[in-house]
C-alpha cells in the first residue's frame, strides 16, 4: 500500500491502479480479439477474392477456348464455302462439257445421216453405173456375137 499525502494510507489508489490495469488488459485483449476478427475477416475476404479471381480466370480461359473454337469453326466454314464454290464451278464445267458432247453427238448424228444419204446416193449411182456398164457390155457382147455371125459365112449361112 502506498501512503497518500499527509501520512495516511490509502487503499483506493492501488485498487484504481488495478482497475486501470485490468481495463488496460481487457482493452488490449479486446484489441487482440478485434484484430484477430479483422484478420479472420480479411482472410475470408482474401479467400473470396481468390475464389472470384479463379472464377474470373476460368471464365477467361473458357472465353478464350470459345474464341478459338469459333475461329476454327469460321475457318472450317470458309473452307466449306470454298469447297462448295469449287464443286459448283466443277459441276458447271461438267454441265458445259455434257452440253458440248450433246452438241457434238448431234453434229455427229447429223453428219452420219448426211453420210448415209451420200452413201445411198453413191450406191445408187454405182448401181446405175454398173447397170449402164452391164447394158453396154451386153450390147457389146451382142454386137460381137452378131459380128461373129457375119464374119463366119460358111458355117451356118449362105455364101
Amino acid at each position: 500500500m502506498r501512503r497518500g499525502g499527509f501520512g495516511t494510507v490509502t487503499a483506493a489508489r492501488p485498487r484504481l491502479w488495478k482497475g486501470v490495469m485490468a481495463n488496460d488488459r481487457s482493452s488490449t485483449e479486446q484489441g487482440r480479439v478485434v484484430a484477430e476478427r479483422g484478420r479472420e475477416v480479411a482472410e475470408t475476404e482474401r479467400r473470396k477474392g481468390e475464389q472470384t479471381r479463379e472464377v474470373i480466370e476460368e471464365n477467361r480461359a473458357s472465353a478464350e477456348a470459345s474464341r478459338r473454337m469459333s475461329e476454327q469453326f469460321r475457318v472450317l466454314a470458309e473452307e466449306a464455302r470454298e469447297v462448295h464454290e469449287r464443286t459448283r464451278r466443277e459441276l458447271e464445267l461438267i454441265r458445259q462439257e455434257r452440253e458440248d458432247l450433246r452438241h457434238s453427238a448431234e453434229a455427229a448424228r447429223s453428219a452420219a445421216e448426211e453420210a448415209r444419204h451420200a452413201i445411198v446416193g453413191a450406191v445408187a449411182a454405182t448401181a446405175d453405173t454398173l447397170s449402164a456398164n452391164l447394158a453396154q457390155m451386153q450390147f457389146l457382147e451382142d454386137a460381137r456375137a452378131t459380128l461373129r455371125q457375119l464374119q463366119a459365112p460358111g458355117k451356118d449361112g449362105p455364101q
